[in-house]
């Protein structure tokens, strides 16, 4: 059996799996991202943790890399500099990756390559129009319009996390202030709580759907999507609170007539899907992944 190495770069933790054509999660493993200066350092906790994985597959042989990756990043993920992963900028992550797994190596912004595995087998399935989210250590989306994920002009569409949901709010990593970001990332909640997420209140839950609601209803009104899959520790930890708080927002903003009726969902992957996206980061390189919002998963 043909496999994907699949490998997802957080700014809390590491992991790397084996993804069938399937979308099948066949083994995986994951540390947490080290805290280090050095980016050799980092890299090398990385490749450790590829190359046991890859070494671990005793049900198939993989064929390609696929790599999510917190951004910005060149295009193609040739030089990765993500916000929350300070001892990476200008990293050459897909040339350093290539070399260590001597696999053809894809690579793309971890939210990028969510929309990829929510539309390939998640709970976007049949979906040509929607947005992906990944709500976590930090905010990313990924833009999928007719069918095809949007890139940009540097690889770097679908930064949501950067739509500004208070104006003259706090200061982001990115510079600016009152990005969505730097109100409802796992980073931010910490940092005006004075806790985790996963130890905040009910107040912070509906706070931070609120503005999760927000941004999405100005992407929505932009461009006409029709359904919203949200990921990540945040969003998932805070559950059916935040759910409710960010459709209301949404409901209450996008007003037009194409924009009613939108919805924002859970993701449906759960907690495989920052491999699957990565998996399918590497099958669409390889020209195998199936058409978005064909509504099929390959046999």
């Amino acid at each position: 059996m043909e496999l994907c190495l699949a490998v997802d770069v957080g700014g809390t933790k590491l992991a790397a799996g084996l993804i069938g054509a399937d979308a099948r999660v066949l083994a995986q493993e994951v540390v947490p991202t080290p805290t280090v200066e050095d980016p050799e350092d980092l890299f090398a906790a990385a490749a450790t943790l590829v190359d046991g994985v890859a070494r671990s597959g005793g049900c198939g042989r993989p064929v390609v890399c696929g790599v999510g990756c917190g951004g910005p990043m060149g295009l193609g993920g040739e030089e990765v500099s993500p916000l929350n992963i300070p001892a990476w900028r200008r990293f050459p992550l897909r040339r350093r990756l290539a070399e260590t797994s001597g696999l053809p190596t894809f690579v793309d912004n971890d939210a990028k390559a969510l929309a990829l595995g929510e539309g390939w087998a998640g709970a976007a399935v049949g979906r040509a129009n929607f947005l992906a989210m990944v709500v976590s250590t930090g905010v990313g989306g990924g833009i999928v319009l007719d069918g095809r994920l949007l890139d940009g002009a540097s690889g770097n569409a679908g930064h949501v996390g950067h739509v500004i949901v208070a104006p003259g709010g706090r200061l982001c990593a990115c510079g600016a202030r009152g990005c969505l970001e730097a109100e409802a990332s796992g980073t931010a909640i910490a940092a005006i709580t004075g806790r985790p997420a996963r130890l905040a209140g009910p107040d912070v839950a509906t706070r931070t759907g609120t503005l999760v609601g927000r941004a999405v209803a100005s992407v929505v009104n932009l461009l006409d999507l029709e359904l919203v899959v949200v990921a990540g520790s945040v969003s998932l930890g805070f559950g059916q609170p935040f759910f409710a708080a960010a459709q209301d927002e949404l409901d209450a903003l996008a007003r037009l007539d194409f924009a009613v009726g939108t919805r924002i969902v859970p993701a449906g992957l759960g907690s495989a899907g920052p491999l699957v996206g990565a998996g399918a980061v590497g099958w669409r390189g390889l020209g195998r992944l199936p058409a978005l919002g064909a509504g099929l998963v390959p046999p």
